[in-house]
């Protein structure tokens, strides 16, 4: 194969010839047109995996062709998506349209009625362009078709008139909630009250019907009918209500997390298409961490991107996880904890060895459920500077089963005396077992107050002796600290070791610079001064994207007594992980070699 022939299929990641890719129905080879890419393929992997069509049941390439009327024998036209009853290909068995192609609303909702009209069997229909979706149902009233907006589309087997009445056991786990949430965030964009639409705002609303949802799942039994659900031809005003009352509730229960003025403000409409979007997903059974994924799509640059924060992918938490494995008595913290994905996936972990003991032991589920929360109130800590971060965490963990009382809206970096006075009855320096955390990284944001400075080795400069080759601090010469300021990965690697008691693990992300940059050498020194590494993994560059296209390792360390000597020939486990579950648009793959990795370490250590 030539150079110029070699690239990435934009789905499967496989290499084919320049400009293509596999078709996800058919098989074929196809032109990576930006429509294709963004909008067809995805549609019809949802399709699939989400809606539970069979793949002989859709027909992408070649394009199923429709015709004005059946004597129209000249002028046809192709679909982009059709699904039909069953494997046959007749007009007849075509029950559902999906199209791609026209970009804005308007041009694809007319194109998408257009090729409904054409065909008397078709009962719905879809127009996605990648970033927004509108579902429509054809209606015949007075021998003429009339076109309805609906919530979602019937699932393989199902009636339109089923949309909206789920029990809790037949919801599925969601695979990719990225893509429903970018569809959600672009309606609401355009149906929010001008005066609502600032990112921050749509993210609270966003983020109260999310825990709206957490707490459905969580508090309705495998038989009975959800709250959070919409139906075809529901009343939008009944629908609201319904929502806004489960939310009264969630307040009521949790009511030292949520405010009395909270509220979800949404319009009849907007709400309807949110709940529509998700409400056959189980998104606590989620395969990636669903707060951070809300967050990634709805906060993405008024909350992250000056601040240096990118929300860990969950499988990269449950590798370290899965790594340092948590016990009942293990004291854990994340000084730098977002949305709480370490928090959450360590407090899981956990609960799962608290299920195999009270099995052992015979215990009751009340008593359980008491030695969870026990465990999630007396061991986990959280640290975040944003309140509204901090907020949504300890509201997360509250709804999931508690925790909240140890999570802060606190700088981490800042001296521990200045912290409040129930987040320093709380935290102690040295106390902790594992310190888990993905601290917020980049040079354009560097930590320049003397007072926090001055706290940290770190924060000082640094000269490397040729003869001794040491690296010396110079903060005896200058205690003000490196007044060019110190970027904050920097310093949290230091406050993470000053958290840890010895013999505490830390498992942290970091920027590759921090391995192999000269210039940091005095880090790399630090680290195995104060540290006996464990395990260094290489995660993929396309880990954080499409928000940040810097290149990540992590690091598995425990803090070692000071002067102990480590064996020069210790092992220490390696590992490069070529693929992470996403490419480097955010689209889920199958692919994770992230999610070996733990096992891997695990044989190891046999």
């Amino acid at each position: 194969m030539k150079a110029e022939e070699t690239v990435v299929d934009y789905i499967t990641e496989k290499v084919i010839k320049d400009g293509y890719l596999t078709d996800y129905i058919s098989g074929q080879v196809i032109k990576a047109t930006p429509e294709e890419v963004e909008a067809t393929q995805v549609f019809a992997q949802r399709l699939v995996e989400e809606y539970e069509y069979e793949k002989s049941q859709i027909q992408t390439r070649p394009q199923y062709c429709v015709r004005k009327t059946p004597s129209d024998e000249v002028k046809e036209y192709p679909i982009d998506i059709g699904i039909f009853n069953g494997k046959g290909r007749a007009e007849s068995d075509l029950i559902g349209v999906i199209e791609c192609k026209k970009e804005s609303r308007k041009d694809g909702i007319e194109q998408l009625k257009l090729y409904m009209d054409m065909c008397s069997s078709v009962k719905w229909g879809v127009w996605f362009n990648g970033k927004e979706q509108i579902n429509l149902e054809k209606i015949k009233v007075d021998g003429d078709f009339i076109y309805s907006e609906i919530p979602n589309i019937p699932k393989k087997g199902q009636r339109i008139e089923d949309i909206g009445k789920y029990k809790r056991k037949d919801l599925k786990p969601a695979k990719n909630l990225k893509v429903h949430f970018k569809v959600i965030n672009n309606y609401l964009y355009g149906n929010m009250a001008k005066q609502d639409t600032s990112t921050r705002n749509r993210a609270k609303q966003i983020i109260n019907l999310l825990f709206c949802k957490i707490y459905d799942e969580q508090y309705t039994g495998l038989n009975e009918e959800v709250t959070f659900r919409a139906g075809v031809r529901e009343d939008k005003k009944e629908i609201k209500k319904r929502i806004v009352g489960l939310f009264d509730e969630v307040k009521r229960r949790y009511s030292d997390v949520f405010e009395k003025d909270d509220s979800i403000d949404l319009n009849p409409d907007s709400i309807s298409f949110f709940v529509g979007q998700i409400q056959d997903l189980c998104i606590t059974e989620s395969e990636r961490d669903v707060i951070g994924d809300a967050f990634e799509v709805f906060v993405s640059q008024a909350l992250k991107g000056d601040e240096g924060q990118f929300f860990t992918p969950r499988n990269v938490i449950r590798m370290i996880v899965e790594i340092v494995d948590p016990g009942e008595s293990t004291m854990v913290i994340d000084p730098s904890c977002g949305t709480g994905g370490f928090l959450i996936e360590s407090l899981r972990h956990v609960w799962g060895k608290i299920d195999i003991r009270a099995k052992e032991l015979g215990w009751s589920e009340k008593r359980i459920d008491e030695e969870k929360q026990y465990v999630a109130t007396s061991n986990f800590r959280g640290i975040d500077k944003d309140s509204f971060v901090a907020k949504v965490t300890k509201a997360y963990m509250a709804i999931i089963g508690d925790g909240r009382g140890g999570v802060f809206c606190e700088n981490s970096l800042e001296p521990t005396s200045s912290w409040s006075g129930k987040c320093q009855d709380k935290i102690d320096l040295g106390k902790f077992d594992l310190v888990l955390t993905n601290p917020p990284f980049g040079s354009k944001i560097p930590i320049k107050e003397e007072r926090i400075l001055k706290q940290y080795g770190f924060g000082h400069k640094w000269k490397f002796d040729k003869k001794t080759k040491v690296w010396e601090n110079q903060q005896t010469l200058n205690n003000k600290g490196n007044t060019k300021g110190v970027a904050p990965q920097i310093l949290f690697i230091e406050r993470c070791i000053q958290l840890l008691k010895v013999g505490g693990k830390l498992g942290i992300v970091l920027p590759d610079g921090i391995y192999g940059n000269d210039k940091l050498g005095y880090i790399r020194q630090y680290i195995k001064e104060n540290m006996k590494v464990l395990a260094i993994i290489d995660v993929p560059k396309e880990t954080f994207q499409p928000n940040t296209s810097t290149k990540t390792t992590v690091l598995i360390a425990e803090k070692i007594q000071e002067g102990q000597e480590i064996p020069v020939d210790h092992n220490v486990f390696m590992a490069i992980c070529e693929t992470c579950g996403h490419n480097r648009r955010g689209d889920y793959i199958e692919e994770d070699d992230i999610s070996l990795v733990s096992e891997a370490y695990k044989k190891s250590l046999l």
